[in-house]
């Protein structure tokens, strides 16, 4: 049995360590914030490519994942709900570059006033708080651990190293190519919205969840505070709401601020006896899987 430690708790990582688990490594997950404090758990977490390069590489990944939500989706314990929404754009254009990943892409008919053009499709929507600790769960159910602990460089002992440290990887990785891009998202109570929206030429989404309705958002390269905006929250809130009027009446509940780990295209390779994957951007959960499943073949070259 190879002795396997993954450094991070996102998404991203726990999902490698569960397709390690399963492959019969021992596996231990290291992490300076556990699952909850990630910004993988600010997420809104609707299936779409976003902030993440090569296209070629992020369908393939994707297409892996929206296979593996589409099998969790209903059960209560992971969070997972296939949801039907629009992408709307100001301007029509041509069919997405990551259509072939999702089964019921069709032109959008009805669009709000100013919009010309947009797709409705069903899409995975993963309630993170939920997600995460199912996540956890399952690493811990076959076996493996999970430690809080902030390291200065890769760990040296176990077999294999996989670095999914997100924006931890400018240290530990060196690559000071990884930068912060921040968003923010305001959260209002259900009032009862099943369906997502998506402003294809801005950043405006309304993704309804379980008890609560994730508003936004923004994308600020280099930008490190964690701290919500309230001219910000606003600006985002008159905007959905004028998308969605039924979002009119709804109480605000909280305020989110995450820190994307974005990178001209994500590293997922082997070096030495390390497996590096990070640099997701906002497509974490999106590719999660596919990366995970690429991860644990790599590591099957590595040790066997």
């Amino acid at each position: 049995m190879a002795r396997v430690t993954v450094v991070g708790a996102g998404v991203v990582g726990l999902s490698c360590a569960v397709r390690l688990l399963e492959a019969g490594h021992r596996v231990d997950v290291l992490a300076r914030e556990l699952p909850p404090e990630t910004t993988s758990a600010v997420a809104a977490a609707i299936w779409y490519p976003y902030l993440a390069e090569p296209r070629d590489r992020v369908l393939a990944w994707g297409t892996t994942a929206y296979a593996v939500f589409e099998r969790l989706a209903g059960r209560p314990d992971t969070g997972v709900v296939l949801r039907h929404g629009t992408e709307a754009f100001r301007e029509a254009g041509p069919r997405p570059w990551w259509a072939d990943a999702v089964p019921d892409l069709a032109p959008a008919e009805r669009l709000p006033e100013g919009f010309h053009g947009g797709w409705t499709f069903t899409a995975p929507v993963v309630e993170m708080p939920v997600y995460l600790r199912w996540l956890a769960e399952r690493v811990q159910a076959h076996g493996g651990t999970l430690t809080r602990l902030t390291v200065g460089g890769l760990p040296t002992g176990p077999d294999l190293v996989v670095n999914c440290s997100g924006l931890g990887a400018r240290l530990l990785a060196g690559d000071r190519e990884v930068v912060p891009v921040r968003g923010q998202v305001v959260l209002l109570e259900q009032v009862g919205l099943e369906e997502w929206w998506l402003d294809g030429s801005g950043l405006t989404y309304v993704i309804p969840r379980s008890r609560d309705i994730v508003v936004g958002g923004t994308e600020q390269p280099g930008e490190w505070s964690p701290t919500p905006d309230p001219e910000t929250a606003e600006r985002l809130l008159a905007t959905a709401r004028a998308r969605v009027p039924a979002l009119a009446e709804a109480r605000v509940v909280g305020h989110r601020v995450g820190l994307r780990p974005a990178r001209s295209g994500i590293r997922l390779e082997r070096e030495g006896s390390v497996i590096h994957c990070y640099g997701h951007g906002g497509s974490g959960v999106t590719v999660s899987w596919g990366c995970a499943a690429e991860v644990a073949a790599l590591a099957a070259e590595v040790l066997g």
